[in-house]
């Protein structure tokens, strides 16, 4: 294990579970201190749990593990105002703060209702901008954010054939994609990097979900697990039905460290081929 985060500090949502464990224990592994949060209750609209204050301990205890520091709070990436009020936390006791990986997201296929559309919006995009937000006044020359997309956001379509939620969902990830392209500009000056990962399905809660096996597999009334691990491959190009959390942790951590200080402005998928199968080749 290399030591390339020693003494820095990262800011990372939805850190309790999922990929934003995986990057905050990655990140830990090799010498950064993590304030993060996490929303640690569950939002109605969304039909799988979201991640519990038991979770967000069980990050503390794996961060702490690894002998480095960790401010752990639960607030909703939704409210900036929470948001911020983390940041100043943990700037304060952990004296700075270096890169950022804005994660937090949901994902509430399936319900039609307006309000699915509005709260995966809130949550997957409003949460990008509230946490960049809040994190941007402490940056310097040299820092890095990482926005968490998805190939959703690549791919035509998405999930928009879906309404209320899938839409919503395409939407904010498409949305975020030009958010980095146009933030890494704005920021490219200050020597300040912005990129974005774009997983396909990760081994995650959000993939093992009932919405998820339903829309894998909408010839079955009750889909189980096993049932949409039979689907989940025909996304990808390669042989997998999803790639693991740590997978797209290798992506962030490199997006966040030295060996990629001039990459900005890149959108780059973790998606076992999954975008070169869905889109044509680029243009001559």
């Amino acid at each position: 294990m290399t030591n390339r985060f020693a003494g820095t500090v990262v800011l990372i949502s939805g850190v309790a579970r999922g990929q934003g464990r995986s990057h905050a224990v990655r990140l830990a592994a090799e010498g950064a201190d993590i304030i993060g949060f996490d929303i640690c209750a569950d939002i109605a609209t969304n039909e799988y749990p979201l991640a519990t204050l038991d979770d967000l301990e069980e990050t503390r205890k794996l961060i702490e593990s690894r002998d480095r520091r960790a401010v752990l709070v639960p607030a909703d990436a939704r409210d900036r105002n929470a948001v911020r009020d983390v940041v100043a936390r943990g700037v304060a006791d952990l004296g700075g703060l270096t890169h950022v990986v804005a994660q937090a997201g949901i994902c509430p296929l399936g319900n039609e209702d307006p309000q699915a559309f509005v709260d995966v919006v809130d949550t997957n995009l409003g949460g990008v901008l509230n946490t960049v937000g809040a994190a941007i006044p402490h940056l310097k020359a040299g820092s890095a954010i990482v926005c968490t997309g998805s190939l959703a956001g690549l791919i035509s379509g998405g999930t928009s054939r879906n309404a209320g939620g899938g839409l919503g969902y395409s939407w904010s990830k498409v949305t975020i994609a030009s958010y980095v392209h146009d933030l890494a500009k704005v920021l490219a000056p200050k020597s300040i990097r912005v990129n974005a990962v774009h997983p396909t399905n990760t081994d995650t809660p959000m993939l093992q979900s009932p919405p998820m096996y339903r829309a894998f597999r909408p010839d079955l009334e009750n889909p189980t697990a096993e049932d949409a691990r039979l689907s989940f491959p025909a996304l990808n190009a390669m042989p997998t039905p999803w790639v693991e959390p740590g997978d797209v942790s290798d992506a962030v951590l490199f997006l966040l460290s030295e060996q990629a200080r001039w990459i900005t402005g890149a959108q780059l998928p973790v998606d076992a081929g999954a975008y070169v199968k869905a889109s044509s080749r680029p243009a001559r």
